[in-house]
């Protein structure tokens, strides 16, 4: 089996194409292989696996963990799609501000590597997406932050304009003012 890496506008951001093998029984795809990852520059040690259903019109983010226990994320979806952003949160970096967003379906087996340094969200397109991914930190509630989905600043291109969201995320604060530690 191999894998396909596409270096997206933030080249630190990765889309990751999976060879799928498909019969009449279905397919099989592996969606990890260290080796590959690591030739390709994405040497992560994942730590925990999360795995969240969602409907149409949800959206989830932008989240991401400070340091120490910074999180990188490999996000693919088991069912379903979703528009997936990262949105870069490293101070001096070339892209500082900018976000990168690819649409991630369960037919594809396509997969987005999100680096530590990046805030997180995406959208549910179909009535129901199960997302599934690995990440390089444990959760820690005391480290966990986030900026808004809808940040002028930001400019995020989201295909949904009113989504359903957690009271959380309704009140996170626009980047300018989100606490932030990376460089």
């Amino acid at each position: 089996m191999s894998f396909h890496f596409e270096r997206l506008d933030i080249p630190d951001v990765v889309l990751i194409r999976p060879t799928r093998r498909t019969d009449a029984r279905g397919f099989f795809q592996e969606a990890y292989r260290r080796s590959a990852f690591i030739a390709a520059g994405i040497p992560a040690t994942f730590v925990q696996d999360n795995l969240a259903r969602s409907t149409r019109g949800v959206l989830r983010g932008l989240h991401y963990q400070l340091p120490p226990a910074a999180q990188g994320k490999l996000v693919g979806v088991v069912s379903g799609r979703i528009w997936d952003v990262a949105v870069d949160l490293r101070a001096g970096s070339a892209t500082y501000g900018r976000w990168a967003g690819r649409t991630l379906d369960g037919d594809t087996g396509e997969l987005l590597w999100i680096p530590e340094g990046f805030a997180h969200g995406y959208v549910v397109l179909t009535d129901v997406a199960d997302v599934a991914y690995k990440v390089t930190a444990e959760y820690d509630v005391k480290l966990d932050r986030g900026i808004r989905w809808d940040d002028p600043a930001l400019g995020i291109d989201w295909p949904v304009r009113d989504p359903v969201l957690s009271e959380k995320d309704r009140t996170l604060p626009a980047l300018q003012l989100a606490e932030n530690t990376f460089r």
